[in-house]
């Protein structure tokens, strides 16, 4: 599944995302990664999710992006859902979004991982084949 929370910067999505990934943590048996462009929000997550830095990790453009969240699935088999916050910087997306969607559709269909996205645009910005993906427009 692909969850995609839009909205323009400011507008409260990563509030709405940590809120979110806060109340998954009780309900699942799985483990739950957290994806972030800073460790600004550490605290606010509880301790059992772990939060990845993604610039630690010098990914430059969405192939490497893609690779990154490959190597994440192949890590951890009891992995339920990944957060990515600040979705269009971490993924090094700089014009089209709807290549890296689809990627991440397909691997969350192969290795049945929930995607839970926040992205600084509006729902009205997204392709129309991605805005079915948007569950909430800030």
């Amino acid at each position: 599944m692909i969850d995609i929370i839009a909205g323009l910067k400011g507008h409260g999505k990563t509030k709405v995302l940590l809120q979110k990934v806060n109340d998954d943590i009780k309900l699942t048996h799985g483990t739950i990664v957290y994806l972030d462009k800073n460790s600004k929000h550490m605290y606010e997550l509880s301790n059992q999710i772990r939060l990845i830095v993604v610039p630690e990790f010098n990914i430059s453009n969405t192939d490497m992006f893609i690779g990154f969240i490959a190597g994440i699935l192949s890590q951890d088999h009891d992995l339920d859902k990944i957060y990515l916050d600040s979705f269009l910087t971490i993924a090094a997306i700089e014009d089209n979004v709807e290549p890296v969607i689809n990627r991440l559709k397909a691997m969350s269909e192969q290795f049945d991982v929930d995607f839970i996205i926040s992205a600084s645009c509006e729902k009205s910005a997204f392709p129309e084949s991605i805005q079915q993906y948007v569950s909430m427009d800030l």
